[in-house]
């Protein structure tokens, strides 16, 4: 039995041991998983369920989504209730006699009673206004936080843009820092072989020393770029990897005048102002509409353990009861003056959003041209940085050109390079802006159901203008491609 034990026992020792080694494996698996690839898409996604100011707006649309009925609380039926019972000091009792052949029971000792009350308005003219108000001010709010979802999903595209940038500038300078420490690395070599000055070699270490500053720089910055959209997310790490984002499809042909006409239909902002003004107006009908009577009814029912006079112990009554305030001390008039003071203030504020909006327009558009200018002379400056680089490879190998030469054409087109991933950028940020300031981006539409948090617009609706697309000014946004040679040996 000693053998068989002993074989057991290391056999269950070899289990735990792969058990181990399985575990261990499947954990260095893991850990060695790439981070998560986010699109523009599943981040716009992703802030519309998750972002927390979007969610605050939300909540304070469903708080707006009351007044409504709050305000026919007032002309609805109010029904009452309300029972007590009093212990009296002193009873009061009619004892038999002329009045009839039994007490009758005035105040009992001991008191109880039970009151019904039913109350409705029939004719209220200010709470007319009241209601109509409310479903204006809930307008007003589901149009304040449109306009607040559509500026928080903005901010996560220009966010997402900006980190997809940084990306491509961290790509850019790793390649650098490749390049230059292989540089680094054959000018140590030809100087230990005598064929380089020390000069040469200094001025490599410098260049290596130089671009892997500039790559932690960059990767820092990519860092803060990519905590910033995580916020707008809420996720708890940024630990994933932003994918090249579509470039914006915008028309660059598009009369200024046409694109103001289609903002001030499909901006939220402006639409907000408009209603408000609008419920200013309907204010100072209610306060014109104080003026007149009001007409309202009332039945109560009672019920107590006192018969009185009457020989019964329950009791009702419908009362129809008229209101009119004649005067009230100048508070009507004076509620006059500030709702008329309310209608300017709300006309200047709509015309203000109106003036807003046409100049966001107008400058998103001269924006927008600039930029596609900036790119397409980044792009050109890039081709000739890269064709003056190929030239002083060319010029070293024939030992025409010096090796600083070389290093300062390498350092040239990288930092054309990374320009055009700054001005790329930059075209793709005043695209989204001008799609924001037309009111086409994350928009929907502000006839449709405002309150349904689940609609998904369409990240961008289509633009009058000419059918050429901002991406076929230029060329797209493919990686940028570096052919960075280092010199060869002599």
């Amino acid at each position: 039995m000693g053998p068989l034990r002993a074989g057991a026992g290391l056999h269950e020792e070899a289990e735990a041991v792969m058990s181990s080694l399985l575990a261990l494996t499947l954990a260095a698996t893991l850990a060695a998983a790439p981070p998560p690839v986010l699109t523009l898409e599943d981040a716009l996604n992703q802030a519309r369920k998750e972002n927390l100011d979007l969610k605050a707006a939300q909540a304070r649309l469903r708080q707006a989504d009351t007044a409504s009925r709050k305000a026919w609380a007032g002309y609805l039926p109010t029904i009452t209730v309300g029972a007590a019972i009093i212990r009296n000091s002193n009873a009061a009792i009619i004892p038999p006699g002329p009045l009839g052949p039994e007490p009758v029971v005035i105040q009992p000792l001991v008191q109880r009673q039970f009151q019904a009350e039913l109350r409705q308005a029939i004719i209220a003219p200010q709470l007319w206004a009241g209601i109509q108000a409310a479903y204006k001010s809930e307008r007003v709010a589901e149009l304040n936080v449109e306009q607040a979802r559509r500026e928080i999903l903005f901010g996560v595209a220009q966010a997402y843009y900006g980190a997809a940038a940084q990306a491509q500038a961290v790509t850019v300078q790793e390649r650098l820092v490749e390049l230059n420490g292989a540089r680094a690395k054959d000018t140590k070599i030809r100087f230990d072989a005598g064929t380089v000055t020390r000069v040469a070699l200094l001025r490599a270490e410098q260049d290596l020393s130089r671009a892997e500053q500039d790559l932690i720089r960059a990767k820092n910055a990519l860092a803060s770029a990519k905590l910033v959209l995580a916020t707008l997310l809420a996720l708890d790490s940024p630990d994933f990897e932003v994918a090249p984002p579509p470039e914006p499809q915008v028309p660059v042909k598009t009369e200024a005048e046409v694109l103001v006409q289609k903002s001030l239909e499909q901006r939220a902002d402006v639409a907000a102002a408009r209603e408000t003004t609008e419920l200013a107006r309907i204010n100072k009908r209610g306060v014109w509409f104080s003026y007149l009577p009001t007409l309202g009814v009332t039945g109560q029912f009672r019920v107590a353990n006192a018969a009185g006079f009457q020989g019964r112990s329950d009791v009702w009554l419908i009362t129809f009861g008229a209101n009119w305030t004649l005067w009230d001390g100048g508070l009507r008039e004076a509620n006059l003056s500030e709702a008329s003071a309310r209608i300017a203030e709300s006309l200047a504020t709509q015309r203000k959003a109106e003036l807003t909006a046409r100049q966001e327009v107008k400058t998103a558009q001269l924006d927008l041209e600039s930029a596609l200018a900036n790119r397409l002379k980044a792009e050109q400056t890039v081709e000739l940085a890269r064709e003056g680089q190929r030239l002083t490879d060319v010029s070293f190998k024939a030992g025409v050109a010096t090796y600083l030469e070389v290093a300062d054409a390498n350092t040239a087109l990288t930092q054309a390079e990374i320009g055009l991933v700054a001005e790329r950028l930059q075209a793709s940020v005043a695209a989204l802006k001008l799609l924001r300031s037309v009111g086409a981006f994350e928009a929907r539409g502000l006839d449709s159901d405002l309150k349904d948090e689940s609609a998904a617009p369409p990240v961008v609706q289509p633009l009058p203008g000419d059918a050429t697309q901002l991406q076929q000014q230029t060329a797209p946004d493919a990686p940028v491609q570096t052919e960075q040679p280092a010199p060869e040996q002599q």
